[in-house]
């Protein structure tokens, strides 16, 4: 079973930046996509940025120009945060996605909040 822990969450005021780390706990066989998440208090889950296998990213609205989406070598998935605003407040999950099965493995996120 693959195990995604999230981490790098904290505090930061507004207009900071947080680097996010994700990593699985073994190498994902037919591993497609990485994508982050983010959910606010009282507000549905909502996409934030993808990289797909080959390298091609993909973000939010709201992400692009702020965030960025990167990996290493290992099984690890990072989503650099600047510029924060008080509405980026929230968990951020990551999602390793296979293709073909559809399977998807989520980590239990991680807490950004931002004060003004």
């Amino acid at each position: 079973q693959v195990q995604v822990l999230e981490s790098g969450g904290g505090l930061v005021q507004a207009g900071g930046s947080l680097k996010l780390s994700c990593a699985a706990s073994r190498s994902i066989p037919g591993l497609v996509a990485m994508t982050w998440h983010r959910q606010a208090p009282g507000k549905q889950r909502e996409w934030v940025a993808s990289m797909r296998i080959n390298g091609l990213t993909d973000y939010a609205d709201f992400a692009k120009d702020r965030f960025t989406i990167s990996r290493d070598r290992s099984n690890t998935v990072y989503l650099q945060l600047n510029s924060l605003k008080l509405e980026d407040a929230g968990v951020y999950y990551c999602r390793f996605t296979v293709g073909g099965s559809g399977r998807e493995y989520w980590g239990q996120g991680t807490q950004v909040t931002v004060s003004s």
